[in-house]
């Protein structure tokens, strides 16, 4: 045996799970994400999809999806830099443009391709990247491969944050000092300190890109995103956001000024060797930008439901934590426990995504309960009555 297959042969974490019955990844659901799904033929009721305005079965996505695949074919065949860059790529860009508020955007073939070009291109090796610690792993991939110094800061601690930007004052006046955060945190569901961040970056003469992956279609004027629900989108300065959420497709994009988006297109690695996304990809996204623009009553009915499921799971006393939007982690602690709560939900017909470190910290595992606007209460109340009874089963057990 090979030194490679030697290694990984004792690799068996996942068969370790798999064997006492709480392995809780690769589930192979055999519908759309709804708010039902089903999962071995049995229909769950889905709590942990990221479609916040449930569009991914939306009939007129479906119905533009399907000509498009008409007139296009499947795929765009080749880099957008060579052959393959579509009329309805440069037309997205535009709307997403135009959607966020920037003067240019432009598009890579999925959100974590778009942090890691982004972040990379940009921040040369005299430059500086200021994260977020929580931020997502994307945006941790990206300062690795680019030549830029990285600093990070503690979880929305702007005393930390301004402490990293003190370190970046010395040398070359002309740096780039990128401050990198999540709009919405993905796995505790609370909003980066956009206000505070954008003072700081005025003062220390420091750029802002704010990731919206979790925040375009949930909040914001119109669903604009965090810049948007901040008012100030003029004062941030790159808006990266993708396709696979609220606007149920897959792909991703950064919007900013026409030449650091220039710049970026003919720079960003990840975007020049990489295949244009899908034609069907695209003219979805078309479709669920339109939809977004006409029917604001999802984003109202997508806080309603958020704002129930959060009401009950504190009646219950379930620990919910600093959580302010649709993503609710329940704090359930050790890996185990929180492998063993998500699997009995499952089997009880309720799926969540159990989270455990290095997602989170160590012994700080959740459920990430996540809402759609599709979801009726009665669902959700469901979900409640299941929650609850696993909890009982786990604390007994105890």
């Amino acid at each position: 045996m090979r030194h490679l297959q030697k290694r990984f042969a004792e690799y068996n974490l996942p068969q370790i799970a798999m064997k006492e019955g709480i392995y809780a990844f690769y589930h192979e659901i055999e519908t759309g994400q709804d708010t039902v799904v089903k999962i071995n033929g049995k229909e769950i009721l889905m709590f942990g999809s990221n479609s916040y305005l449930g569009l991914t079965n939306h009939p007129e996505l479906i119905k533009a999806g399907q000509e498009t695949l008409k007139q296009y074919g499947t795929g765009a065949s080749g880099s957008r830099l060579m052959n393959g860059n579509l009329d309805l790529h440069v037309k997205l860009e535009e709307k997403l443009a135009e959607f966020v508020c920037k003067p240019a955007a432009t598009i890579f073939s999925t959100g974590f391709q778009t942090n890691l070009g982004v972040i990379s291109s940009v921040a040369g090796r005299n430059d500086y990247i200021i994260a977020d610690e929580k931020n997502h792993a994307s945006i941790i991939e990206g300062t690795r491969l680019s030549f830029g110094t990285t600093y990070k800061y503690k979880h929305n601690d702007m005393n930390s944050l301004e402490k990293a930007l003190r370190r970046t004052q010395k040398g070359n006046k002309d740096k780039i000092v990128l401050i990198v955060t999540d709009g919405i945190f993905s796995m505790e569901g609370d909003i980066a300190k956009l206000d505070e961040i954008s003072k700081l970056a005025e003062k220390y003469n420091a750029s802002v890109m704010v990731d919206d992956a979790h925040a375009l279609g949930v909040i914001g004027k119109n669903g604009a995103g965090t810049a948007s629900h901040f008012g100030l989108t003029e004062k941030t300065d790159l808006i990266m956001g993708t396709f696979s959420k609220s606007l149920a497709s897959l792909g991703g994009f950064i919007a900013g000024d026409k030449d650091t988006i220039n710049y970026i297109k003919h720079n960003a690695r990840s975007l020049l060797f990489s295949a244009g996304i899908p034609p069907a990809s695209a003219a979805t996204v078309l479709k669920a930008l339109e939809i977004i623009k006409a029917e604001p009553e999802r984003i109202d009915k997508l806080w309603e439901n958020t704002n129930y499921a959060k009401k009950r799971l504190l009646e219950e006393n379930f620990d919910i934590g600093n959580s302010t939007t649709p993503i609710i982690p329940i704090f359930t602690g050790e890996d185990n426990k929180t492998f063993i709560y998500a699997s009995m939900l499952l089997e009880k017909g309720v799926y969540v995504n159990p989270v455990v470190h290095p997602a989170v910290e160590k012994n700080k595992g959740i459920l990430r309960f996540s809402l759609m606007a599709t979801h009726t209460k009665e669902q959700i109340d469901k979900a409640m009555e299941k929650l609850i009874e696993c909890r009982t089963i786990i604390e007994n057990f105890k």
